[in-house]
């Protein structure tokens, strides 16, 4: 794993903390992903007079990019922390895996942890601030859970809507069961699953109504970044992901939790990830406590200003009791 040249960074639709870049990463199996970070306030800044609070690393969700952090980076930068985070393989402007790169794929979900491995390696290339600490968001959530069970080195850990479940509408759950089974001799694996579209969802969904967030602003924030950068779009996810994403699910959930502090938080008004493993997971979390977000959706880090200045401050305060 190596970190090669500066990559392309799009400050001006990121709109975060002054100092982000982005560098090119190389993960074990070859494929380049692209990492970016906010680097924290310096000591003795306005309104800074000591060390870096430590570094986040921002697991993101499918279909998402750095620029999309940029305001959250913003937000925590301005309370001490450098904030890392990454395109994964197969969205941002990391390698895609198929040739019509609006397809959401990955064979295996285990491939991600080349990417976290990658990731880790630059942050210590980089002589990022101690101590770490790891943020999961939706598809990022089980990426972050795993790479906790394998034993990545943070201090304490914050998830916003975990996938640790797949959301199926019941009428369509003998049909996901089936091409789960069935897909590779069906030869279904690059097919978009069904229900989904080839679009990005911001691109084709109208604020009202929406299930990403109740901030119109945000929510224009998010189009603006899609017609300003369309290599950063990604559509629906191919039946191959959602298998491989539904065996991972199931794994996790048989594993035991990780011995790290913990909050989850979760929008009661969610209806992207499935609930339920969520709230398994966490009664059975021995550090771990769930908040329950009143009149949040899923993208909890960019809802309303003050469900943003909330969360936020809980993060800062659960991480600075794990230092």
């Amino acid at each position: 794993m190596t970190a090669d040249s500066a990559a392309p960074f799009h400050a001006d639709i990121a709109q975060g903390p002054e100092g982000g870049a982005a560098h090119w990463l190389t993960t074990s199996d070859g494929l380049r992903i692209r990492a970016g970070h906010w680097p924290p306030p310096q000591a003795g800044s306005a309104g800074h007079g000591t060390a870096p609070a430590g570094t986040i690393f921002l697991f993101p969700g499918r279909t998402e990019y750095i620029e999309k952090y940029g305001p959250f980076a913003k937000d925590m930068v301005a309370r001490g922390y450098c904030v890392l985070t990454v395109d994964w393989r197969g969205q941002g402007l990391a390698d895609r895996a198929l040739s019509d790169r609006r397809l959401g794929h990955v064979d295996h979900f285990d491939a991600f942890q080349r990417d976290v491995a990658a990731l880790q390696a630059h942050a210590e290339a980089l002589k990022l601030p101690k101590p770490w600490f790891v943020l999961g968001h939706s598809m990022g959530g089980a990426i972050a859970l795993r790479a906790l069970m394998n034993g990545l080195p943070v201090e304490a850990c914050v998830f916003t809507a975990p996938m640790w479940g797949i959301r199926i509408p019941f009428a369509l759950r003998p049909l996901a069961r089936l091409l789960g089974r069935f897909r590779t001799q069906l030869g279904l694996n690059h097919r978009l699953v069904p229900t989904t579209k080839i679009e990005q969802y911001v691109q084709i969904a109208p604020f009202e109504g929406n299930l990403l967030t109740t901030d119109p602003e945000m929510y224009a924030f998010l189009q603006m970044q899609m017609d300003a950068q369309p290599d950063l779009v990604l559509g629906g996810p191919t039946i191959q992901w959602l298998g491989a994403a539904m065996v991972e699910c199931a794994a996790l959930a048989a594993s035991a939790s990780p011995d790290v502090p913990c909050i989850t938080f979760l929008g009661d008004r969610e209806d992207i990830v499935a609930t339920a493993p969520i709230h398994d997971r966490m009664a059975r979390w021995p550090n771990g406590r769930l908040e329950i977000v009143a009149g949040a959706q899923h993208e909890i880090l960019i809802e309303r200003p003050e469900t943003r200045n909330r969360v936020a401050d809980a993060i800062a305060t659960h991480f600075s009791h794990a230092r």
